[in-house]
């Protein structure tokens, strides 16, 4: 009952427009059941070949985000279920996850990681890189992916002033962007951590583990 009761607490206490992703990496099958049953629908992993085991074991309805770094040669083991894919970084990814969705005939969702942190080893695309994108062709060129946002980590760091900013300079460009592109609905930013900062500053989608599952036991 631990995580149905984590997992009620926090909905209760973020805004009824802000989806939660809750991160299950590490955690077993008996625990995303748990969530489950207690009406979580969206799971987050950030490794394919765990989150390709959990989808086999649980039922069909869940859907399952990818919130880890991408890699193109993974990407053909999840383009058949996957819901959304957070961290695109680069055309080469995009058109990977466009290739892979031919060829299971469907659409796939993602959101383009933005780098907004200070950490040389966050991810992410500047965002000039971003709006090239946008304004270029290449999205009318795949059409087997929908850019429906963009994704962004703030730096690790107790200065949640700088955080607040990092967060603030991500949604200013998902606004100019959604002015041109009204497809655009997703704006992830947030985890266990800084995710009241990211909701303050706009984010409508949170990536949180630990305050739902407890914190994770890694094995060495």
């Amino acid at each position: 009952m631990f995580v149905k009761e984590k997992l009620h607490s926090f909905l209760e206490n973020i805004p009824k427009n802000v989806s939660l992703i809750a991160v299950s990496k590490t955690k077993p099958v008996a625990d995303i059941q748990e969530a489950y049953e207690a009406g979580q629908r969206f799971f987050g992993e950030n490794k394919v070949q765990e989150m390709v085991n959990k989808y086999e074991a649980l039922p069909k309805d869940i859907q399952w985000h990818m919130i880890g770094h991408v890699q193109r040669n993974k990407i053909k083991y999840m383009a058949h279920f996957v819901a959304l894919i957070h961290g695109v970084d680069s055309v080469k990814t995009l058109q990977e996850i466009d290739k892979q969705g031919k060829k299971h005939n469907r659409v796939i969702r993602c959101l383009l990681q933005a780098k907004i942190a200070t950490e040389e080893t966050k991810f992410g695309m500047d965002f000039e890189n971003i709006r090239d994108i946008f304004h270029s062709e290449i999205l009318d060129n795949l059409k087997n992916v929908q850019v429906v946002g963009l994704m962004g980590m703030a730096s690790f760091s107790n200065d949640m002033l700088n955080v607040s900013r990092e967060f603030a300079s991500l949604k200013s460009l998902y606004d100019e962007l959604k002015g041109e592109d009204l497809r655009l609905s997703v704006l992830s930013m947030g985890m266990s951590g800084d995710y009241k900062i990211a909701i303050e500053n706009g984010s409508n989608m949170v990536r949180v583990g630990s305050a739902i599952f407890g914190e994770r036991n890694y094995i060495a």
